[in-house]
């Protein structure tokens, strides 16, 4: 049931006017300008079954996904690798960082002007950015939104982002409540191993 997770994450699609080339650069400033940041998400699969939780990410390359009470899975990237726990059934998968969309967020040295493009939006007010790597079809796609908001980071909010994977898996979230920069302990990405039997934390 929680197999399709880690396609993480369908926000409104639009159409509209072309963007400005600026708005890519004005993206890009605002992921270099985040060094951490919390948020509450909703998560909602390709069957629409949704799930809610809280985000921690600390650059580079720490997310942890920590879901609702009851929901025995956990999503969490440690520095190397992103983990897909599932204490349930006592499973755990491993990706390599780079090998998700969700590099894009982890790591700021990667440079997405050569991977992303800007999306027409029917709001002026809000920015769509495409990232793939067409050299690695099997890494997924991730669109990402943003809402242009003077408090946030180079002006800009990251209001969520779908998730498409390299089996076509659509995954939703949407984020609530961000806060960004933000002090979160190291501790916050480790976890306990489900193949021994340990709880999650």
């Amino acid at each position: 049931m929680y197999s399709r997770a880690l396609a993480l994450i369908a926000l409104p699609a639009f159409v509209a006017a072309a963007p400005a080339p600026s708005e890519l650069a004005q993206v890009q400033a605002h992921l270099a300008a985040i060094q951490s940041m919390t948020a509450s998400f909703t998560q909602t699969d390709r069957n629409g079954k949704m799930l809610a939780g809280t985000l921690s990410l600390k650059r580079p390359g720490k997310i942890r996904f920590q879901y609702e009470k009851g929901v025995p899975i956990l999503i969490v990237a440690d520095g190397k690798s992103l983990w897909f726990l599932d204490y349930s059934v006592g499973q755990k998968q491993r990706w390599p960082i780079g090998g998700s969309p969700l590099g894009v967020l982890l790591d700021p040295s990667k440079d997405i002007g050569r991977y992303a493009k800007m999306m027409p939006t029917a709001d002026p007010s809000v920015l769509s950015v495409e990232v793939n790597d067409p050299r690695h079809p099997e890494y997924g796609q991730i669109d990402m939104i943003f809402e242009k908001n003077a408090a946030g980071p180079a002006g800009l909010r990251l209001r969520g982002w779908v998730a498409l994977d390299a089996q076509n898996n659509r995954t939703t979230i949407r984020l609530s409540d961000q806060r960004f920069n933000v002090p979160i302990s190291d501790g916050t990405f480790r976890f306990n191993d489900p193949q021994r039997g340990g709880p999650r934390k």
